[in-house]
């Protein structure tokens, strides 16, 4: 019998690249008691990719914790992270209009990378994979960041831009995974998942 599928995060992005493999997880969210966002600070000297990995694993410790504490069904929580980088610098999610033309801005004419971490755990075994993508932007005028912006589509995107969104239209490249890229990547979510029970 497969086990009871959670997920771990509030994006619906992921919930529906779940539902692209016939998942149907239940979301398991933070309470009004937790500090989720403080889960997502930078620590100093902090390299991207280990900064996702940290955040995605502390995630799931709190996801874990949260299930035994509100005394669900036992299964498999999944949870997932996904930080945009350019070289060593961490483009979380913009702050103001500012930060938001700041990031697409440092972006434009250049590549980047995607960096997303998924873990998996049943509240004994724990498992963890890292997907990184490289996007290469055209340059970009003032008046292009500006329209982007002001459609609000940036906020709550870590980088400011969301690769579905009007953004595609200025991808030049992509090596990597395009699901990795909007926030999970499906093979590795897949092969995490099977180690569980949880086939697709």
């Amino acid at each position: 019998m497969t086990p009871l599928l959670y997920l771990a995060s509030q994006s619906p992005r992921r919930l529906q690249l779940l539902g692209q493999l016939g998942l149907h997880p239940e979301l398991l969210l933070p309470g009004d008691d937790e500090d989720a966002e403080a889960l997502e600070a930078v620590q100093p000297g902090e390299v991207p990719e280990v900064y996702c990995a940290r955040v995605t694993r502390a995630k799931l410790d709190a996801a874990v914790a949260r299930r035994a504490a509100r005394g669900v069904a036992p299964g498999v929580i999944l949870c997932a992270d996904t930080t945009v980088a350019v070289d060593q610098l961490i483009l979380g999610k913009p702050v103001d209009d500012a930060d938001a033309a700041r990031m697409l801005t440092l972006m434009s004419g250049r590549q980047h990378r995607v960096i997303t971490a998924i873990a998996v755990s049943d509240g004994v075994r724990y498992e963890q994979a890292l997907q990184v993508s490289t996007v290469e932007f055209a340059p970009l005028s003032p008046a292009q960041i500006a329209r982007y912006v002001a459609s609000r589509e940036p906020f709550g995107k870590a980088g400011a831009y969301a690769i579905q969104s009007q953004a595609a239209a200025w991808i030049v490249n992509i090596s990597g995974s395009y699901s990795g890229i909007m926030g999970l990547p499906l093979f590795e979510t897949a092969t995490l998942l099977a180690k569980f029970g949880v086939n697709v």
